[in-house]
């Protein structure tokens, strides 16, 4: 597909035989999901073939569901303003945040189409915002979002809760002293994030978190069943 090869960098690094599986995830995906453009943006073929592309890199040799749960894709053409309400108590406050992306649990996603395309167009820099917003679509699928999602067999639960409990308290400390480099620091902030975050250094950063945190690759590679370090 020329718009993959054009808007889709990590398309290039696919295996040959993995191609004829995405196509397919791609047609169900769209036939699936119905995206609304915001704040004037049209949404065009290019749009959803892009975000399809990236979303679907997720789903490869797994079981046939595509993101079961939810069917809105909500795009603006720039980072948009998203209100945030915390409750302290009997205390409610609001607070706007600048974002380029969220998933609403059991509910729509939402995308900058301007950070989407930033994402897409650089395969090895760890920010790519649909494969964060679809990774906590898997995350989701056990009915909470807390960076446990479906795993393929009961017996690897407890090595994923060690492993991935052990990498989110090593990038604590690495965001703490400055020293963190191959999953982005927003990880930080919950296992849910962390599951986001690590997703896109896995695909995008493969062979640098398979030098330097061995365990987690292989952790997600037993979940993706893919091996993307393998690809470039």
């Amino acid at each position: 597909m020329p718009l993959l090869e054009r808007n889709v960098t990590l398309y290039a690094l696919l295996p040959e035989d993995l191609r004829p599986e995405l196509y397919g995830r791609i047609n169900i995906f769209l036939d699936e999901k119905e995206f609304f453009g915001c704040a004037g943006l049209e949404i065009t073929d290019e749009i959803r073939i892009t975000i399809a592309g990236n979303a679907c890199l997720l789903l490869l040799q797994r079981d046939k569901e595509c993101f079961p749960g939810f069917t809105s894709i909500l795009v603006y053409p720039n980072t948009y303003v998203s209100k945030e309400i915390h409750y302290h108590g009997l205390l409610v406050t609001e607070k706007e945040s600048v974002r380029a992306g969220e998933s609403w649990h059991r509910g729509p996603i939402v995308l900058s189409w301007a950070d989407v395309m930033r994402g897409t167009k650089n395969s090895n820099e760890g920010h790519n915002v649909v494969l964060h917003e679809f990774a906590h679509k898997l995350d989701e699928a056990n009915d909470s979002m807390d960076g446990l999602p479906v795993l393929r067999d009961i017996s690897h639960y407890a090595e994923w809760a060690k492993v991935l409990s052990k990498e989110y308290e090593s990038l604590l400390i690495r965001v703490e002293k400055g020293k963190n480099s191959v999953i982005d620091e927003y990880g930080a902030v919950s296992p849910a994030e962390f599951f986001a975050v690590a997703t896109e250094s896995f695909f995008e950063k493969p062979r640098q978190m398979q030098k330097k945190l061995p365990d987690l690759y292989v952790q997600l590679k037993r979940f993706y069943n893919l091996d993307p370090a393998s690809w470039r």
